[in-house]
């Protein structure tokens, strides 16, 4: 028997490739462009994702943001990650020279190369780099079945 492989995971490895050059083609988009809307000025998450034995190993850049202002979602072979910074707001009127803290709200989401344990992930904030840590999942090896005479 040939070994195939599964035209689902082709279609999901091309779908995030096209995403990531999508994002950067935007990155050079101006701000006052007809695509200004759409453009990410510069506001992106960027993360490291490490393979070791047992699990992998992901870390997130987020400044400014505190541990309660993200969430993580987790399945099998994804990982979701959302950070939203409420803009701060002083009581009295001040007269700002330069205004550019304001409300901020990123979003990532990664496919991961193996299923991961998701009750047993873990995740820690330390001077605004997250880290996850995603336990791979047991792989059980596959096994002959009999077919029976009937």
């Amino acid at each position: 028997m040939s070994s195939r492989n599964n035209p689902f995971e082709e279609l999901m490895r091309l779908t995030e490739r096209m995403n990531r050059q999508f994002e950067e083609a935007t990155r050079s988009w101006s701000g006052n462009g007809p695509a200004a809307w759409w453009a990410t000025e510069g506001e992106e998450m960027s993360l490291d994702l490490v393979e070791h034995d047992d699990e992998f190993v992901v870390a997130v850049d987020l400044p400014g943001f505190e541990r309660d202002e993200v969430s993580i979602r987790v399945t099998d072979h994804r990982l979701e990650i959302d950070a939203e910074h409420e803009a701060e707001t002083e009581e009295e009127e001040e007269h700002y020279l330069r205004h550019e803290r304001t409300h901020r709200e990123l979003h990532r989401s990664v496919r991961l190369p193996d299923e991961v344990d998701t009750e047993n992930v873990a995740a820690r904030m330390r001077n605004g780099v997250l880290t996850i840590t995603l336990p791979k999942r047991e792989v059980t090896e596959a096994r002959t079945v009999e077919i029976e005479e009937s």
